[in-house]
């Protein structure tokens, strides 16, 4: 979701709340909003947490990883697939790397913190 649609449909649910039942709407529709921040926040920490833990820049399987890519992911949604993080291949264009145990990569393009292009190479071209 684009954040200026999240952040407007928060702002619009607590003026709801005001509307509805003045300031205790209010301050309903604020916890609420925290409620939403914190879980996100924790999502977030729990996924980095499995990230930190595995070796970085491995997957079980390139293959699968580059099967299971779309364009528009973003780096958090990319660490959810890999359970890893990723070995940084470069600045510009941001860049980064994963590998299997077969020799296979994957490299992953970012822009705008959006995922545009990704290739495999797997371990049979990289010795060529």
């Amino acid at each position: 979701m684009n954040p200026v649609v999240g952040w407007a449909l928060a702002v619009a649910g607590i003026a709801a709340g005001y509307v509805g039942w003045g300031w205790p709407g209010v301050l309903l529709g604020v916890t609420v909003l925290v409620f939403w921040l914190l879980l996100q926040f924790s999502r977030s920490l729990r996924v980095l947490q499995r990230a930190g833990r595995a070796p970085v820049g491995h997957v079980d399987s390139a293959l699968m990883l580059h099967s299971r890519l779309k364009p528009g992911l973003s780096l958090m949604q990319v660490l959810v697939l890999t359970r890893s993080l990723g070995t940084r291949l470069s600045e510009s264009p941001e860049a980064w790397g994963w590998a299997d145990a077969g020799g296979a990569r994957v490299r992953l393009e970012f822009d705008g913190g959006k995922l545009q292009r990704w290739t495999l190479q797997r371990a049979d071209e990289a010795a060529a």
